[in-house]
């Protein structure tokens, strides 16, 4: 199947699922890859290091917010519809943004400027929290029955576009400006355009219908009044099941996807004596992203075809072998084996993340589907999405071994593989 064959309608659906999630990711993501300045701009330190896992600490605290917007959002989604849970929280992402943009720094106004950067990153986690989820369910239940992961792809696919934005908007302004320039307002103009993607989200959010599973729960009065609590009671196995899947996700990602642009300018310097350009990291960051959105379409059209638990297994398998080999082909510290390392990741990846969304949303029914995927992927993300940059730079400063952070994966790839082999088979099942 090609994007050419949809009708319009389809198109329409996958694009507003998609365009939701690009502009939500693109301001929650861009602290992450402005990580080194902000650390020199907010947690000056004599100790690279220590201001590093202050920065990566506040990226953190926003997840932490995340399981809290995932049941807000959730709830709303499941009691008042899809599209209106999605539309508000894409207004509510673009305002904090936008003021991260404007905070004065830490020579201007002290601790204070530190402060006020958690207070924003934990409204952004609110808000994050219920946008991905519920644009997966919203995606899921617009789509033909032998369709759903193709279309569910497609809000993975807008989240890791928006976080490509961010890092392809992050090397060319890293890249084109001077030091000076890029200290005093070139990061700065990065967060503020959050508020211009967040309006134009909004405006597309309204331009679609709500889908026809939320419409039927309406018409036959089976609204849920309270979901995640009816959720646990009757379904608590797959509930947990959708966290432990969602802690692969939650670690691949920000490890390979975020964290490695920090490793390699900040951790090649400070343990290799190498001197990675920081603009090179988020290039070669910028490919791969590339190279694991081109695929994850298929790889999710894949799972449409031989099922989700294949496609599942297969790809967490691959990367509790090849972890290990790949960190030490990226501690090589030249532009090919970084590149090279990063892509394979991105290929062997894209399979779970193309395939994972539309499994959570298959596991649990609709009267509770919003609340139950959203809460249980975003607890998976607190624990082990955010803290992932924190938890690689702890280990590595506490064990003084460079490769540690490939650990980390393997172990929460493990995780997942389990949980893979105990979900049953979803691709079949009516939603």
């Amino acid at each position: 199947m090609t994007i050419e064959k949809l009708d319009k309608k389809s198109l329409i659906t996958l694009f507003t699922g998609m365009a939701a999630n690009i502009l939500e990711w693109y301001d929650f993501a861009v602290y992450g890859y402005l990580a080194p300045i902000i650390a020199d701009l907010f947690f000056p330190s004599d100790d690279p290091m220590v201001s590093l896992i202050s920065t990566f600490g506040v990226f953190a605290a926003g997840f932490f917010m995340r399981p809290l917007g995932g049941f807000v959002f959730g709830h709303i989604g499941d009691k008042y519809g899809r599209k209106k849970a999605l539309a508000l929280s894409i207004f509510l992402m673009a305002i904090p943004t936008a003021l991260i943009g404007l905070l004065p720094t830490y020579a201007q106004i002290g601790v204070w400027a530190a402060v006020l950067l958690t207070i924003f990153r934990l409204l952004q986690g609110l808000s994050v929290g219920g946008a991905y989820t519920t644009s997966v369910s919203f995606l899921v239940e617009h789509a033909p029955e032998d369709k759903r992961a193709f279309y569910g792809s497609f809000s993975i696919f807008g989240a890791i576009v928006g976080i490509l934005l961010g890092s392809a908007v992050a090397a060319v302004v890293t890249g084109m400006l001077d030091n000076d320039s890029l200290y005093s307002w070139g990061w700065r103009a990065v967060f503020i355009i959050g508020i211009v993607l967040g309006i134009f989200g909004v405006f597309i959010s309204k331009k679609v219908e709500e889908t026809p599973t939320f419409k039927k729960l309406e018409e036959a009065e089976e609204i849920e009044r309270f979901p995640l609590f009816k959720a646990l009671k009757e379904d608590p196995s797959d509930f947990f099941k959708a966290i432990g899947l969602s802690t692969f996700q939650a670690a691949a990602f920000y490890i390979l996807f975020v964290y490695l642009t920090t490793y390699e300018s900040k951790v090649f310097k400070e343990f290799l004596n190498v001197d990675f350009p920081f603009s090179t990291a988020l290039t070669i960051n910028t490919i791969s992203m590339i190279v694991l959105v081109a695929f994850i379409p298929f790889m999710a059209r894949l799972s449409d075809k031989i099922g989700r638990k294949p496609v599942i297994l297969a790809s967490t398998l691959l990367v509790i072998i090849l972890s290990y080999p790949l960190f030490i082909l990226i501690t090589k510290a030249t532009v090919i084996s970084v590149l090279t390392a990063q892509v394979i990741f991105a290929i062997i990846t894209s399979a779970f993340m193309g395939t994972l969304p539309t499994t959570l949303v298959e596991l649990f029914p609709a009267k509770i589907r919003n609340s139950a995927y959203s809460v249980s992927y975003n607890i998976a993300l607190a624990l082990f999405g955010g803290t992932a940059p924190l938890i690689a730079t702890y280990l590595i400063k506490t064990t003084g071994n460079i490769l540690s952070p490939s650990f980390y994966l393997i172990a929460t790839a493990l995780v997942a593989f389990i949980c893979g082999l105990l979900i049953r088979e979803t691709f079949k099942e009516k939603i």
